[in-house]
């Protein structure tokens, strides 16, 4: 318990007060024992004295001695650890304590949630003892002991109480929380707040919870202090106010417990405690509403009530949180009677068990549902079942998956012990199944009055096998559902509090959430109606209603309020509705124009006031369209109604409107812009489904919908349905956006001929579209669904395809790997296909009525293992990679990165905007208190001489890793839009404060080398200023240059030297080595990708859009195509929120083209915001929708393919080439490892080394897997000149032996020559001047016949040639 009024403080005196302040600090030894069963010591306890409190060293001593010496009774465990490593104990007593035995219904206390309120902690020893000893003794102790399994936890707070002070009565706030300093009874999920506390902060509260879930418990006390009172459930609202009574679908239940504990205390009975904080606080009867006393959101008792399967409520003990330990007896004999008469009661009410016909095997996880009271239970392992209940008549329906619903009626329950109802539950088949979908009949009860008769008789055994749907009853008349009371026009306010009201009184299966807002702020607020609200259970569909689009067309706002009343209050009574929730995720969005609603006028026949939205657009004509440009700007309602439809897995949907009676199905328009019939691929589906709908309302089926009007006098619909686009033409529909952009088919239904009629006219509209209404949701369970699923690991795979033979529209799989298809009955062909997996294909025969389930296993293409692949190539998977694997695609489907946020702890400081100088002590403060994991270096410096950081987050942040993909932030390269660098502050705050504590931020940290410069123009950056939206001012350097325009790799291309700050990134760009870049920028809300240049051919252009895409899929409204900027040309034309760089703003010099041309690394570029420079108050909400895309390019590079290239002797090779699909090349780093990002899909990779032979592969890349590691071993080049090298050898071998030959003829030759001019007859020279012209003349002409490849006649003599040569 805790309270707070005004600031006064009431300081106890008593002589154990001052006794404690003289006391000597007492060191407490903690013992670390391992959780889990205990077997104590042997040393045996002395008796109780009720005269001190026991620490946390003797506590345990205690339990063990007494679970050593009643072991035949007694099992003592530990649940789990607090957060300074104390163990949480539980005592189990029962006559089999070591045993899940069926039929025992399990009861717990919990005592000591908050540290400093100790009465509970020791009040619950004394109840260990006395249960224990008084075993075989006390015929009562043997009958709770010998019926029920009983757990008490005297202490879930066991570190806060060591700090607590004997005699403080008012409490220690340091005390009452946890060691974080948590309070563990506001740290529970919330139906009405978001409460999220992590592990790390609470391993009390989560390991409660899973002791919760785990466990059947049936009813539970907590126990508090601070007043004296017993409180139940709820213990907040909606609201959050004060004094607001919460009431739960059990409130008489739970007042009739916290009044038998009340009773049986003497204090508490009298409804005042006088505790002296508040002398004159009275609680009727001794008892409380939570929330009406004060609001508690995140508290036990409510969690377990809505998720345990579990009642239970609060009991506050004592005025004083900690008196003095001679009081402990008195609060033992206080709460003893008290205590017993309370665990009494979890053998009130029904029990029994459930079984399936036939085979007779128990039915676990079975709902068990009383007509009137919203709130199920469910059967344990064994297939018991224990409801409590007040003394009454009921009718109680029994609910498990494959079976057909029973339902018994006229149960009499009376006081003492519980009645036995068992269920036998037949198995559906192809018939039952069928006649369950079928509206009428309906087996359906209300609830009975409770009885007023005080019978004490014992049980009845009733059981009975359910047939076909049908109800086994004592010949009462079948009652008809519920309708609806409120038939009334709901302005804004009033729909707010009644949609509110049914979420609070129905939590079980309600969740009221809100998609956005409208033009004026008002909430779009959405009720979704399911078994497991919250939760997307796999192969179940999920479907939406949308109302109220057109402001002044109200019938469908209001029916779908009655639907929503309709579906809650006869959920667990009809057998319809109870179907239909249990099987579908329903949502529904009662009104999507609420601004336009509150100028429409009730009356209103044909008008148009408030047809639009307060910015007078037709939402209804707001969507992009597939044959027309939709040029008005995209208004906030259909932003987050795309967004919506985008995140959820919608299956079907209707759109209802007003203004005429019809169905009306895709298209909605034509490429001609006229009204003739625009057929969809899925004509015959829609045409069934608009049927489904029009028959149902006989007026609407006879096709003539407002004769009275004269404009539409002789209008005419066959069955009452018609094309779209035949009827006349709507470009910017919503229905066809729908179909064309998600898995979703919607249809138009016109309600009526008034848009607004009088409300008196309400009920007859709810009469004629009830039917109506529900068959249609029926709908969505026609066709096939199935599962589909990697061979390999058994795992969903999300975004494959589902085609079917003859139509051109195809299906993906939601996040878990689930898909639905809606289809006529026939036969068809179906083909499943995946990125990196085999497709495959079935028939399938759809029935007349329900749906065929159909699943897939697909098998990946790729080879795992050390097999070949291609020639030089092989795939190699170790154990760790394929846990690495694992946790990439973990982190890649379903909602893998939102769990990862959810567990994240977050920066308790506010976000705002530092200057240069704090900018830089941030960044210091990050290496000084995380040094294991980061490194600050300095780049270079601006103009001004302001440092220019680089911060490396890595597990070795000082040790190269070439094998680690390395990921580069940059941001700030525009001073005048410091929003990013704000961001990626936070963002390495995140990671450094995460790590070690959440286990997915250790690994991609421990995997990733991650490089931040969050200021690249620190100079800019002081010059501008907060709330300047557009101005220019700082956007340069300070010597008036736009860095963006500063990146030129070449000197040619520049007129001048690069700025400094341009020089410091660029030779960090150019250290090459990096994977991926991601610029942080502002102005718009878009990404941009490669290239900024004009008429620049972008190589790997699908990569680049790929990344692109991942970072604005993963942003709340950035993927959803408009900007919502007042200032950007782009608005509303952006698919996807990505666009090529140069169509945004075409330019030279930019970084992101210098990284991909010089440093071979993707960039794109994100603008975070539409103003430049907003106002601080907005950097959370921007933190917020950032967070997730930032994470998920942590995921990202991780991706693609990746490798090392070695020789035949296992020699790594750097500086080869990996060149992909012919195009974009990336280079071998230090130990000859490369990484590569590509689209998923199929690409080549050719490996190119000087010396070596090339090498060509094809590598699949998946959406959500981790880059296979590729090994390429090359050969040494055999090839010369294109030749093979052993033909090239013989050629040049042959030639050389030629050659070799020929000069040895040329040199006998001459050497012949030379002997005959030695030996023969020579004419004698007259003088020696001629002899020398003979011979120069001579080898003249020796060169000039070798020149020109004349022959001489060899016969010749000397003489002769050389007297030919002088002539």
């Amino acid at each position: 318990m805790w309270r707070q009024k005004g600031d006064t403080s009431r300081l106890w005196a008593s002589p154990a007060l001052l006794l404690a302040a003289a006391l000597c600090i007492v060191v407490v030894l903690v013992p670390v024992v391992s959780p889990g069963p205990v077997s104590p010591a042997a040393t045996e306890e002395p008796g109780e004295t009720y005269s001190k409190y026991y620490s946390f060293v003797e506590l345990s001593r205690i339990l063990k001695s007494l679970a050593q010496k009643y072991p035949h009774i007694s099992n003592l465990s530990s649940i789990g650890r607090s957060v300074q490593g104390r163990e949480l104990w539980v005592m189990r007593i029962s006559s089999e304590p070591a045993a899940q035995v069926p039929g025992k219904p399990k009861f717990k206390y919990v005592g000591n949630m908050h540290g400093d309120e100790t009465v509970s902690r020791q009040v619950l020893v004394y109840l260990i003892e006395h249960l224990l000893t008084g075993y075989g003794e006390d015929p009562r102790v043997n009958e709770l002991i010998n019926s029920t399994d009983i757990y008490i936890m005297p202490s879930m707070n066991p570190d806060g109480f060591e700090r607590a002070v004997e005699g403080d009565c008012d409490g220690d706030d340091k005390a009452r929380s946890n060691a974080k300093d948590v309070d563990l009874n506001r740290s529970f999920p919330d139906q009405f707040s978001d409460i999220n506390v992590s592990e790390d902060e609470a391993p009390e509260k989560t390991a409660v919870m899973k002791w919760i879930l785990e466990n059947k418990f049936v009813l539970s006390g907590n126990l508090h202090g601070g007043t004296v009172v017993a409180s139940y459930p709820f213990d907040d609202s909606a609201l959050h106010g004060g004094s607001i009574y919460s009431e739960s679908p059990d409130d008489s239940l739970f007042r009739y417990l916290a009044r038998v504990y009340a009773e049986n205390n003497p204090i508490m009975k009298t409804g005042k405690p006088k505790c002296p904080l508040d002398p004159s606080e009275m609680f009727k009867d001794g008892i409380t509403n939570g929330a009406k006393w004060y609001d508690v959101a995140g508290g036990m008792q409510d969690y377990n009530y809505l998720s345990g399967n579990c009642l239970e409520i609060t009991m506050e003990l004592s005025c004083c949180k900690y008196p003095p330990a001679a009081q402990l007896q008195t609060e033992w004999e206080n709460n003893r009677e008290a205590l017993l008469a309370y665990m009494e009661k979890v053998h009130i009410g029904v029990r029994g068990f459930v079984r399936e016909a036939g085979s007779g095997k128990p039915l676990s996880d079975a709902m068990i549902m009383v007509a009137g009271i919203n709130h199920n239970v469910s059967t344990a392992q064994f297939g018991d079942y224990y409801r409590l209940l007040l003394p009454g008549t009921y009718n109680i329906t029994a609910v498990a998956s494959g079976c057909v619903p029973m339902t018994i009626t006229n149960v009499q329950v009376s006081e003492g012990k519980a009645t036995e109802l068992n269920f036998t539950l037949a198995l559906l088949n192809s018939e039952t199944i069928s006649q369950t979908a079928t509206p009428l009949p309906t087996p359906s009860t209300t609830a009975a009055p409770i009885s007023s008769g005080n019978n004490t008789s014992a049980s009845t055994d009733i059981t009975g096998t359910a047939e076909e749907g049908s109800s086994s009853s004592t010949g009462s008349p079948e009652p008809k559902p519920l309708q609806p009371q409120e038939f009334r026009h709901h302005h804004y306010s009033d729909m707010e509090l009644f949609m509110q009201k049914f979420s609070s009184k129905y939590p079980s299966i309600t969740r009221l959430y809100s998609i956005g807002k409208s033009v004026e702020n008002r909430m779009l607020w959405v009720m979704e109606i399911s078994d497991n609200p919250g939760e997307h259970e796999q192969g179940e569909p999920e479907f939406k209603y949308i109302g109220n689009m057109h402001g002044n067309e109200v019938v469908g706002r209001e029916l779908l309020l009655n639907l929503i009343e309709y579906l809650c209050r006869n959920y667990g009574t009809d057998l319809e509705v109870t179907q239909l929730v249990n099987t579908t995720r329903i949502h529904i969005m009662p009104s999507m124009n609420p601004d336009g609603y509150e100028v429409a006028q009730e009356g209103d026949i044909a008008g148009y006031q408030g047809r639009n939205n307060s910015n007078n657009y037709d939402l209804n004509r707001n969507f992009p369209d597939q044959f027309k440009t939709i040029t008005d700007p995209r208004q906030p309602e259909t932003i987050a109604v795309m967004d919506w439809v985008k995140r959820y897995p919608f299956v079907l949907s209707a759109n209802l409107h007003g203004g005429s009676l019809v169905v009306n199905y895709p298209f909605d328009d034509d490429p001609d812009g006229i009204s003739q019939y625009s057929k969809s691929p899925d004509d015959a589906v829609f045409q069934m489904l608009a049927t489904a709908y029009s028959k149902e309302n006989t007026l609407m089926h006879k096709g003539h919908p407002c004769p009275e009007i004269a404009v539409y006098p002789d209008e005419y619909f066959k069955d009452g349905i018609t094309n779209g686009a035949q009827w006349y033409n709507v470009p910017g529909g919503m229905q066809d956006w729908n179909y064309i952009n998600t898995n979703c088919f919607e249809l138009t239904i016109e309600l009526g001929c008034e848009k607004y009629p009088l409300a008196d006219e309400l009920p007859r509209y709810w009469e004629q579209n009830r039917r109506s209404l529900l068959q249609f949701i029926h709908q969505v369970h026609r066709g096939v669904k199935g599962l589909v699923t990697d061979s390999k690991d058994g795992t969903g795979i999300p975004n494959a395809t589902i085609t079917v033979e003859g139509i051109d529209h195809s299906v993906t799989t939601n996040k878990v790997g689930d898909y639905w298809r809606l289809l006529v009955p026939g036969k068809y062909h179906l083909t499943v296909s995946a990125q990196g997996y085999t497709s495959v294909d079935t028939y399938v025969t759809v029935p007349k009525d329900g749906v065929v389930v159909e699943d897939f296993n697909l098998t990946r293409i790729r080879s795992d293992g050390n097999r070949q692949t291609a020639k030089g190539s092989r795939v190699h998977v170790d154990a760790s990679e394929e846990e690495f694997q694992s946790f990439i695609k973990q982190l890649s489907v379903g909602g893998g990165l939102d769990q990862l946020i959810q567990d994240t702890s977050t920066t308790s400081t506010t976000l705002r905007y530092r200057h240069y100088k704090e900018l830089s002590e941030f960044l210091r403060g990050l290496n000084f208190n995380f040094p294991n994991i980061t490194s600050l270096q300095r780049l270079g410096q601006s103009a001004e001489y302001r440092t220019i950081w680089a911060l490396e987050i890595s597990n070795k942040p000082n040790v190269p890793e070439p094998s680690e993909p390395k990921i580069r932030f940059v941001a700030g390269i525009h001073g005048n839009a410091p929003v990013g660098t704000e961001l990626l502050l936070e963002f390495a705050a995140h990671l450094c404060i995460n790590y070690g504590k959440n286990d997915a931020i250790t690994r991609l940290i421990n995997e990733t080398r991650i490089v931040i410069l969050p200021s690249i123009n620190p100079d800019g950056r002081e010059l501008a200023k907060e709330k300047e939206c557009s101005s220019p001012v700082g956007m340069t350097n300070a010597n008036g240059k736009d860095l963006d325009t500063d990146f030129f790799g070449n000197a040619s291309q520049r007129s001048a030297d690069p700025q400094p700050e341009t020089r410091a990134v660029m030779d960090l760009i150019q250290e090459k080595g990096y994977t991926l870049s991601v610029a942080l920028d502002g102005g718009s809300v878009l990404v941009t990708y490669p290239y900024d240049k004009p008429v620049q051919p972008v190589e790997n252009e699908s990569t680049l859009r790929y990344l692109a895409t991942v970072y604005a899929n993963n942003h709340p409204t950035m993927h959803l195509g408009n900007t919502g900027c007042p200032n950007s040309s782009q608005m509303g034309n952006i698919p996807d929120g990505v666009l090529r760089a140069a169509e945004k703003h075409s330019h030279m010099g930019s970084m992101k083209d210098f990284s991909v041309d010089f440093g071979h690394c993707p960039e794109i570029t994100v603008y975070t915001s539409c103003c430049l420079f907003p106002q601080a108050d907005q950097l959370s909400v921007l933190w917020v929708e950032n967070r997730k895309s930032l994470l998920s390019m942590l995921v990202e590079v991780h991706k693609g393919v990746r490798g090392i290239v070695k020789d035949k002797s296992g020699k790594p090779i750097v500086g080869a080439m990996i060149v992909l699909n012919g195009g974009v090349r990336v280079f071998t780093s230090e130990g000859g490892y490369f990484h590569a990002l590509l689209a998923p899909g199929s690409h080549n990779i050719e490996a190119v080394a000087e010396g070596y032979q090339q090498q060509r592969q094809e590598v699949i890349v998946s959406s959500y897997e981790a880059a296979n590691s590729i090994v390429i071993e090359f050969d040494m080049d055999n090839r010369i000149f294109g030749l093979p090298r052993e033909l090239v050898v013989a050629a040049a071998a042959a030639a050389m032996t030629a050659l070799t030959i020929t000069a040895c003829i040329i040199w006998c030759v001459c050497s012949a020559k030379s002997n005959r001019q030695k030996d023969g007859f020579h004419r004698l020279r007259q003088h020696r001047d001629d002899y020398d012209d003979e011979i120069r003349l001579t080898s003249m002409g020796s060169k000039k016949s070798l020149l020109s490849h004349e022959f001489q006649d060899e016969s010749e003599s000397d003489e002769d040639t050389l007297y030919a040569n002088k002539l």
